[in-house]
């Protein structure tokens, strides 16, 4: 007997933005369309993240007045807005992506008696943000989970945090590890000379730790390396500042907002990540993918990733001189770089593909609903 067709509706803040939360929506949403059932997202203002959902013909809509920052007259207009939208859809379920549809689409969702699933791509009273902000925000989020019928993290992590700060009890939270679709593109292993390639993915603001990278890199000048940046963001004039106070602008590439990064990865010799904070991110996801090497910031669920000195290193939050130590030995050794990086792709391929996140996350779905 076939399972019965389920209905979706996935809420999220941003539509001009393309984030882990954003890819991680548009991608379940495809599947789920894939796999015969129904699935819609709702966000605010278009921009990047409706253009990708416009491409693969997947139906979302927009609402005006649900943005990021707090404001109480917009909330408020948004919070009609979702009730609206949701009693026109009647999903049988409301996925939730971020810290405001998590309180507003929570409210909305109860009103009208449809089950929530919060799903955290990172809590934002995680160990390094601003100890004003923590307090805030776990304030906030543990009313907002009391609307979830089941509250997703994305790492052990996150879990663990989430108990910590009393916003969810053990029962109510799930892990779903983030996956992602495979990718034929992978790093030529066959290169063994030249000049070493490194990748960061992130944006330009304070939750990204380009100052530390920009340092570290000016401790290895002797050696043979440039860095591509992937990105946007309010701090990125600051940041090309630095660099060329370093005397780095000639080996630093600030490469904007790319949609070739598959591409970009598979070009790139090793992967680098100098965070603040962070969830499981799905950059160093993609970097396994592809067979790269990772040298990350061990804060968040990276080490969940991240096999220190089996897929890559982990480093302290903001240790210039380790983080500057293990890329020297990354850009030294050929070798280690094509060992990690195998070894990487081979846990990619056991544990963090979108077919296992995938399933695990539709059993959730059917758990609620039974």
């Amino acid at each position: 007997m076939p399972e019965p067709r389920l209905k979706v509706a996935y809420i999220v803040t941003r539509g001009d933005d393309l984030g882990g939360a954003q890819v991680h929506v548009r991608d379940m949403a495809a599947a789920m369309r894939a796999r015969g059932h129904s699935a819609t997202v709702i966000c605010g203002l278009g921009g990047i993240f409706t253009d990708e959902l416009a491409e693969r013909g997947l139906p979302f809509r927009c609402l005006p007045n649900l943005v990021r920052p707090i404001h109480p007259v917009k909330d408020g207009l948004a919070l009609m807005e979702l009730r609206a939208a949701l009693r026109e859809l009647r999903p049988d379920l409301v996925s939730l992506h971020s810290s405001k549809t998590r309180l507003l689409g929570g409210i909305a969702a109860r009103m009208i008696g449809i089950p929530v699933l919060a799903t955290v791509h990172g809590w934002p009273f995680a160990d390094g943000v601003p100890e004003r902000r923590r307090r805030f925000y776990a304030f906030y989020e543990r009313r907002a989970a009391r609307l979830a019928t089941t509250v997703v993290t994305v790492s052990h992590y996150d879990k663990d945090l989430a108990e910590r700060h009393r916003v969810a009890t053990t029962g109510v939270i799930k892990v779903v590890h983030n996956g992602m679709p495979d990718d034929a593109r992978r790093r030529d292993s066959g290169r063994s000379s030249g000049t070493v390639r490194l990748l960061m993915i992130g944006r330009h603001s304070p939750q990204k730790d380009h100052p530390a990278l920009f340092r570290a890199l000016a401790e290895l000048k002797g050696q043979p390396w440039t860095v591509d940046l992937v990105g946007t963001g309010p701090n990125q004039d600051q940041h090309q500042a630095m660099v060329r106070e370093l005397g780095l602008a000639e080996r630093v590439t600030f490469l904007g907002y790319r949609k070739d990064v598959p591409e970009l990865m598979a070009a790139a010799d090793v992967y680098v990540l100098a965070s603040n904070w962070e969830g499981l991110p799905r950059s160093i996801i993609e970097a396994m993918r592809a067979g790269l090497a990772t040298v990350s910031s061990d804060v968040g669920g990276c080490r969940e990733i991240v096999r220190d000195a089996e897929t890559g290193y982990l480093v302290p939050r903001g240790d210039v001189a380790t983080l500057a130590r293990q890329l020297s030995v990354l850009i030294d050794d050929r070798q280690k770089q094509r060992t990690l990086g195998a070894n990487a792709r081979r846990l990619f391929e056991q544990s963090f593909t979108f077919e296992n996140m995938f399933g695990r996350t539709l059993a959730i779905y059917r758990a609620i609903l039974a």
